[in-house]
């Protein structure tokens, strides 16, 4: 599996070995497992980039915490390199979000990475109450696991 990261932001500095490491252990743990050439893309924003991205795809004129971008191309099971998309992290956001939450910095980006993940593997919380709660248990299932695996290190 390979994890490109690009950090358009300057807010704070970011541990991409660390990013990459809790990608890397999301994507095996999801419905990905045996798909060694999946590629995911991830940026990293600010606030103002990020109201930019959600009014020009989504044509919501705020900022937000994370936006998942599918690949044109479906994901095929057995090829060599699969695109699975793009997530993009609002730094400034995620920093708000773990001092609300009472949680750090990168359980917050380890969350939005599961949640824009998850988007892109077809959960979508927006169109119902059932598919809601079951993005949240898979989302919830996921992070559990990355947290013993960041323990067993």
């Amino acid at each position: 599996m390979k994890i490109l990261i690009r950090n358009l932001q300057r807010h704070r500095p970011l541990n991409k070995a660390k990013i990459t490491r809790t990608a890397l252990h999301i994507l095996s743990l999801s419905d990905l497992s045996g798909q060694a050439g999946t590629e995911l893309s991830i940026l990293f924003v600010g606030d103002r980039k990020m109201k930019q991205l959600n009014t020009a795809y989504r044509g919501i004129r705020k900022s937000t915490d994370v936006l998942s971008f599918e690949a044109q191309i479906p994901l095929q099971k057995g090829m060599d390199n699969n695109i699975l998309g793009d997530i993009v992290i609002n730094v400034p956001r995620a920093e708000s979000q773990a001092g609300a939450y009472g949680t750090g910095f990168y359980d917050e980006i380890c969350r939005l990475l599961v949640h824009g993940t998850l988007h892109l593997l077809g959960y979508d919380h927006e169109k119902s109450e059932y598919r809601a709660r079951k993005m949240r248990k898979k989302e919830q299932e996921i992070m559990d696991a990355v947290k013993k695996m960041d323990r067993k290190r």
